[in-house]
């Protein structure tokens, strides 16, 4: 035991002489190890190796020199949804040139890495990082990629950034950064790549950047940038992409734009207060592929200048006050025939006027989506439109559009979107819209459509929302609707809709709206509408619908408008959830309504036994019977009153005998003038009194007709008789 001792000693020496062979770089361990300790959570295991059992250079995402002192030259942790705060740590890794921690959780500032001069490649990217941009990164002078984008950056961009002469790809996209962009980095002659899009940064982009040599992607949209586009710009023979997309630049383009940039492929210019004509000089641009002028105030006709764009296929032009109302300004459709690979046209909101020229069938084959919504068209739609087989968007709503749509709807088998709404389209809803079984969207609203909904209709399964309303459909609501099992707008209001609501309707789950006011439904809400558990809107008022309130009303809990208001619905309102909210429920005009919350403003409802309910069903029964029997005697007293005094004859009044005449219901119709207003005599509380002639007998009599919906009415006859 005493020689074992000295052994294990030894041992354990020996040991820890090894562990400091290979961790023989203390400084750069600790970094690492710094790092690890301030990760909160690794799910992915990416650090599961970062034990002091094998080298660090051996780490995952580690890798160092060839040649000892082994140092940190690479460290890859992207996309590892690593969480916890970056160290600054890191800063002691003097050799490190590649530090890539993107697409992960990182919380915190930004490390300190001012020391890193070896540092090339600096990519933060998609974490959650907050605080300022430290300026102290102007110090990594050798770096030629920075990547902050996708943050939460607040502040200014450092002007110190600009002494960073080796940066060729600067990104911080995607952050709150306020302030001006700093004139310095348009001075960095080596950038090809500029993202300072979807910030907050103001002022004017410098004119150097106009003037950057090397720059490939320019990228500045979404911010508060004001001022113009130079009025003469430089040549810049490498700018492939330019994006000033949604700031508030102005003025007009420079005529010159595209002529000295012959090599653009993407022009963003959307969301800006440019105005003037569309430049003539951008047909120069023969490589263009997207070009959006939208939301601008671009005026006059749209130029013919696609002949040489060939590789165009994105062309938005909506949103401005571009005109045609005559052959000449419809010629641009005749240019597009070149455009063979042009995918998306859109004309939307501008002032076109007149009807859409055939020549819309030169138009690629290729296109996905047509939106030309928001104009001043008129006329019939060309039926050669039904040639766009491939189109997925189709977008004429807002026109004044008239005709069927029967020749070419069916033909768009690829349609995911068809907007037709507030038009004059008349005629039947073609059949054949049933063929588009990839619609999710369909309004036909505010036009003069008539006949039936087609049941075709419940073939478009992919359907999330359907509007029909403020038409002229008549017929029912077809059951195949309860095919529709991702609908969750369904609006068939303000048309002349008949019968009931087809129990199919509570298979659509994925409802949230209903609306169906405004019609002639009968019959009561389908009892398969409990099956809503996501509805939040139904519109039922004005239409005739009855019987009692469904109590499964009250369990609808995601209700914010439940309006059910001039219907014929009876009985007592259920209590105690949704239908106690009468800001959230509409129940006006529905005199059969009884109890409920006080804010309805009810009447009671009448407490009644069930001996009680048997004698009143009882005497309802009689009374018409009894009446008839109180008519002739009041018509026999009134004729015997005025010849018979004595005693004797007033008490035979009131015997039955055979000297009473039959009198009928249709007698007693014709000696009143069919209760015509003339004849009334007067009104009481239970009913009215009138005067009338039986033909028959000569005899003058008055007729009181009751009225059984006033309560106590029944014991008044009873009184009575």
């Amino acid at each position: 035991m005493l020689i074992l001792l000295p052994l294990l000693l030894l041992y354990y020496g020996a040991r820890n002489i090894h562990c400091s062979t290979v961790h023989e770089n203390i400084r750069d361990l600790q970094a690492l190890l710094d790092f690890k300790q301030g990760i909160t959570s690794d799910p992915n295991g990416a650090l599961s190796n970062w034990t002091m059992s094998s080298h660090f250079c051996r780490w995952n995402g580690v890798k160092c020199t060839l040649t000892p002192r082994l140092r940190v030259t690479y460290l890859l942790l992207n996309g590892q949804k690593l969480s916890g705060q970056i160290s600054s740590s890191l800063g002691n890794l003097t050799f490190l040139k590649y530090l890539v921690l993107s697409y992960n959780n990182f919380v915190g500032p930004v490390p300190l890495l001012g020391s890193l001069q070896q540092l090339l490649i600096l990519y933060l990217n998609n974490n959650n990082l907050s605080g300022n941009i430290p300026d102290a990164l102007a110090r990594c002078s050798n770096l030629t990629d920075l990547d902050l984008s996708s943050n939460l950056l607040v502040g200014s961009i450092p002007p110190e950034l600009g002494f960073l002469t080796t940066l060729k790809q600067l990104s911080f996209h995607q952050n709150h950064l306020t302030g001006v962009i700093p004139l310095g980095l348009g001075n960095i002659t080596n950038l090809t790549v500029v993202d300072l899009s979807y910030n907050h940064l103001s002022g004017p982009i410098p004119n150097q950047f106009w003037q950057m040599p090397n720059i490939v992607w320019l990228y500045l949209d979404s911010n508060n940038l004001s001022g113009n586009i130079p009025r003469t710009l430089s040549p810049l023979p490498s700018l492939q992409q330019l994006s000033v997309t949604d700031n508030m630049l102005g003025n007009t383009l420079p005529p010159n734009i595209g002529t000295v940039l012959p090599n653009l492929q993407i022009l963003y210019l959307a969301g800006n207060m440019f105005e003037g004509f569309i430049l003539a000089s951008l047909g120069s641009v023969s490589g263009l592929t997207a070009l959006d002028l939208s939301a601008n105030k671009f005026t006059g006709q749209i130029p013919s200048i696609f002949r040489k764009l060939s590789g165009l296929t994105y062309l938005n032009l909506e949103a401005n006050m571009l005109e045609a109302s005559d052959s000449a300004g419809w010629e641009f459709f005749d240019d597009l025939a070149n455009c063979r690979s042009l995918e998306v046209l859109s004309l939307y909101a501008n002032q076109l006027q007149g009807v859409i020229p055939n020549s819309i069938s030169n138009v690629s084959t290729n296109l996905i989506a047509l939106l030309m919504s928001g104009n001043n068209l008129s006329g019939i739609v060309p039926s050669s439109i039904g040639k766009f087989s491939g189109l997925i968007r189709l977008s004429l709503d807002m026109n004044h559009l008239t005709g069927t749509i029967e020749d070419w709807i069916g033909k768009l088998k690829n349609l995911q979107k068809l907007n037709l709404e507030k038009n004059n389209f008349a005629g039947t809803i073609a059949p054949s819209i049933g063929n588009l079984t990839q619609l999710s969207f369909l309004s036909l609203a505010e036009n003069k459509f008539t006949g039936f909904l087609p049941p075709s209709l419940g073939h478009l399964q992919q359907m999330n929302n359907l509007n029909l309303s403020y038409n002229n459909i008549q017929g029912s609501i077809p059951v195949d609707f309860g095919n529709l099992k991702q609908l969750v707008i369904l609006d068939v209001s303000l048309n002349q809709l008949g019968g009931e609501i087809p129990e199919t309707l509570g298979q659509c789950q994925q409802l949230v709206t209903i609306r169906m006011d405004q019609n002639m439904l009968t019959g009561n809400i389908p009892t398969t509408f409990s099956n809503l558990n996501s509805l939040s809107v139904l519109n039922l008022f004005h239409n005739i619908l009855s019987g009692p309130l469904p109590a499964y009303l009250n369990n609808l809990q995601l209700i914010t408008k439940l309006d059910l208001s001039y219907n014929d619905f009876e009985g007592e309102i259920p209590r105690n959830s949704v239908l106690d909210n009468a800001t959230v429920v509409s129940l006006d005009g529905n005199p059969g309504l009884c109890g409920g919350a006080i804010d309805f403003h009810m009447p009671p409802c009448q407490v009644v036994s069930r001996r009680a309910g048997l004698v009143n069903n009882l005497i309802k029964t009689l009374i018409p019977i009894f009446s008839f029997m109180s008519l002739i005697m009041l018509a026999y007293t009134i004729f015997h009153a005025k010849k018979k005094t004595s005693r004797r004859s007033h008490l035979l009044l009131f015997s039955f005998g055979r000297k009473f005449p039959k009198v009928s219901y249709k007698d007693i119709a014709h000696a009143t003038g069919n209760f015509c207003e003339s004849n009334l005599i007067g009104r009481g509380s239970y009913g009215s009194v009138y005067k009338g002639k039986i033909t028959q007998a000569k005899t003058q009599v008055a007729v009181k007709v009751f009225d059984l919906e006033m309560r106590c009415a029944d014991r008044s006859f009873i009184s009575e008789c």
